[in-house]
């Protein structure tokens, strides 16, 4: 009675997803998909340097944060997974991915998953599903992953997106997230959060993922020019924020540094430029370039910003 008892305190959380480490980069990544709303907030567990985990099917979201905490102290995923699922009552529900932080990688299945459900190792992977189309699914997301070049957040989207095509969650889609960790990585150098992007309800998540992975990396970029605009490598910043305007033209905040950028070089014409094409975007984002003296980053007078 007791396991039965957990097992209507879960959440049916039917899904496919994908734990993965870069052997290149040693960054460590989790994607997923499901009929489920917000499958962002309990599937996908990382840390850098640790492992990443993916708790699903009849969900036990404590595999996630316990599991972390066991490869910490050194078991490997297997034995965090063996572990795990014999001190479980409901284990016979529930479905696990993990891979540590030397690549090694395991999944488990309870035999009472709705079906289909299984999964398929590899090198540095695990994907795993339930209630999926079939066996399919998991064979093109393993495919995928292998075959797409890219660094492991673009290669996770696209093993999503073959899962996808192969039929994906039985009972249709609705919510997406992925999950990379890399050492002091986050924004601006804080945390370990590389990328961390959810899309809690959408008719086609997938493909929303895959936008915000765009937009990520603008703003990656975009940080990457601040980073060297405070360094003074001036070109290299102007550089990082003309590959960011490739991929989004219109994006204001990448003007917007522009300006500042040209500003530091003493390219005023050009500066009066970016910052006009800023407010041409977004009137609103006046706000900020009318205080940049405030900023104290570079020389500016009243009469250049009335130019603007």
């Amino acid at each position: 009675m007791k396991s039965q008892n957990q097992l209507r305190m879960t959440r049916l959380a039917p899904t496919y997803s994908i734990v993965a480490y870069d052997f290149e980069t040693g960054d460590l990544g989790v994607a997923v998909q499901s009929r489920y709303f917000s499958v962002g907030s309990i599937v996908p567990w990382a840390e850098a340097g640790v492992g990443a985990i993916a708790t699903q099917s009849f969900v036990n979201v404590s595999y996630g944060p316990k599991g972390l905490e066991l490869l910490k102290e050194g078991l490997t995923a297997k034995e965090v997974a063996e572990r795990l699922v014999s001190e479980d009552e409901g284990r016979d529900y529930r479905q696990l991915g993990i891979v540590d932080a030397k690549g090694n990688a395991t999944a488990y299945t309870g035999p009472k998953c709705l079906e289909w459900a299984g999964s398929k190792i590899g090198k540095g992977y695990s994907v795993q599903g339930n209630i999926l189309a079939g066996e399919e699914v998991v064979n093109a997301m393993a495919e995928a992953y292998e075959s797409t070049e890219g660094n492991l957040a673009e290669r996770l989207v696209a093993a999503l997106e073959a899962s996808e095509n192969a039929g994906g969650d039985a009972r249709g889609r609705q919510s997406a997230a992925l999950l990379v960790v890399r050492k002091d990585s986050g924004r601006g150098g804080y945390g370990d959060r590389l990328v961390d992007l959810r899309v809690e309800d959408h008719p086609d998540p997938v493909n929303e993922l895959k936008r915000l992975l765009r937009l990520h990396r603008v703003y990656y970029l975009i940080d990457e020019a601040e980073s060297k605009f405070t360094q003074g490598k001036l070109e290299e910043a102007v550089s990082n924020i003309e590959e960011a305007l490739k991929i989004n033209p219109n994006c204001d905040d990448a003007y917007l540094d522009l300006g500042l950028i040209y500003l530091r070089a003493k390219k005023m014409e050009e500066a009066v430029k970016a910052f006009k094409k800023a407010v041409e975007i977004n009137p609103k984002i006046t706000v900020v370039i009318k205080q940049i003296p405030k900023l104290g980053l570079v020389e500016v007078s009243e009469e250049f910003l009335e130019r603007i």
